[in-house]
């Protein structure tokens, strides 16, 4: 991949910290965007206001653009609905349509795991459900719970219109959660979120170090693969055939896996959830976008080994 010039929205938040210097040491040239001034921020303001996407892009000669700016599931209290729909659907329509107009060649769009996830999948084993939902990106239909979600698939549509019509290169990465913060209280450990975190390993997180090496092989693959949506997780473990048993029992489902973990987590004073709703499948990243994620459950097991180690030595 030579050198680009790529506009990066989103340039002061959690992802844009970590992407803008890896592109950066890639050799690229990179102008950051966001309405939170930041080191990596050159150009403060909204993708919201279209004058200021048209001048930076133009004024940038940008020919690659990633789009990570967006109000996020942690803003629905705060926000009105109609912010996410100025940001998440006419920001990202601004973008789009400025892209076309000013000759960029490829378009990626970090879109969100959360979209898919309805509110029976969410209730999960409370609600009913005799088995976990195995997510690939063939499932339909797709009925975001929230304001959040449902901007952000009313953005992947705008993606694949402008697609259709214009012929820019737009890859869509549905990324899982690799925030700091808890996202919900859906699973969690009490007192523990290291411990939440690495169970989420194994069916709905990865590092944001893995979700900017995502980004990093979409806009290398953009112009080949034309159009195309990818579920950005760590991969996991399981198959559909453990869907059953990891509603009711998702402990044995782990240690037929990794039959080391009970110890270990034994010793760190970890437990496992009792049950898993669903399993994000993201081999068809692997398979097509040739990118998988370092970091999974195995490499947050053999941490745990590490820290312990390190600790019977002090």
């Amino acid at each position: 991949m030579g050198s680009m010039r790529i506009l990066v929205t989103g340039s002061s938040g959690w992802l844009g910290q970590t992407l803008v210097p890896r592109l950066a040491r890639e050799g690229h040239q990179v102008v950051g965007l966001d309405p939170v001034p930041s080191p990596l921020t050159q150009v403060t303001g909204s993708i919201a206001d279209r004058d200021l996407v048209r001048s930076t892009i133009r004024g940038f000669r940008a020919n690659a653009i990633v789009h990570a700016a967006a109000l996020h599931k942690p803003n629905i209290g705060q926000r009105a609905k109609s912010d996410f729909v100025a940001v998440n659907v006419q920001g990202t329509l601004n973008l789009l349509e400025e892209a076309v107009a000013c000759g960029v060649d490829r378009f990626v769009f970090t879109s969100t795991t959360s979209l898919m996830i309805s509110r029976d999948i969410r209730a999960g084993r409370a609600g009913g459900a005799s088995r976990a939902t195995w997510i690939t990106e063939e499932m339909v239909p797709l009925l975001p719970r929230n304001i959040y979600g449902a901007t952000k698939f009313a953005a992947e549509h705008l993606c694949r219109v402008i697609h259709e019509q214009d012929g820019l290169p737009i890859l869509i990465l549905r990324t899982s959660r690799f925030f700091p913060e808890e996202d919900d209280m859906t699973h969690a450990i009490a007192q523990s979120e290291p411990n939440t975190k690495a169970n989420e390993f194994l069916f709905r997180r990865l590092t944001v170090e893995d979700a900017a090496e995502g980004h990093v092989a979409a806009l290398e693959k953009a112009p080949q693969l034309g159009f195309d949506t990818f579920i950005i997780s760590a991969r996991t473990p399981f198959s559909a055939n453990d869907c059953e048993e990891l509603i009711v029992d998702a402990p044995s489902v782990v240690a037929r896996y990794f039959p080391q973990y009970r110890e270990l987590y034994a010793r760190a004073g970890w437990t496992m959830f009792q049950s898993i709703d669903r399993v994000y499948d993201s081999s068809r990243a692997a398979e097509r976008l040739g990118f998988v994620c370092r970091t999974g459950f195995k490499e947050k097991l053999e941490e745990l080994e590490r820290d312990r180690l390190a600790k019977r030595v002090v």
